[in-house]
């Protein structure tokens, strides 16, 4: 399992460190990852419009195909879900 962000990856150890995460991040800094994945997304926030990363998860098979994609993620029993469907 692999986690992707455009943070740094100082940033990313940190935030790593903080939530106990057991896997691997990726940075992504120039977000050439997150464009090709499509998943660079326009947002609203607090009434702007930014650019910013659309939280998705992609299952990928053994073969390196995305067998499904999971958009637009909330956290929240997230985990359970993607266990669900690799079962």
């Amino acid at each position: 399992m692999l986690g992707i962000s455009a943070d740094t990856p100082a940033a990313q150890k940190k935030f790593k460190q903080k939530h106990d995460l057991p896997y691997t991040l990726l940075s992504d800094t120039d977000k050439k990852t997150v464009e090709a994945y499509g998943v660079l997304k326009e947002k609203n926030m607090y009434g702007k419009k930014v650019m910013g990363i659309e939280r998705t998860t992609f299952v990928i098979d053994e073969k390196g195909k995305i067998a499904k994609i999971f958009p637009k993620v909330s956290p929240q029993g997230h985990a359970e879900e993607v266990l669900a469907t690799l079962k």
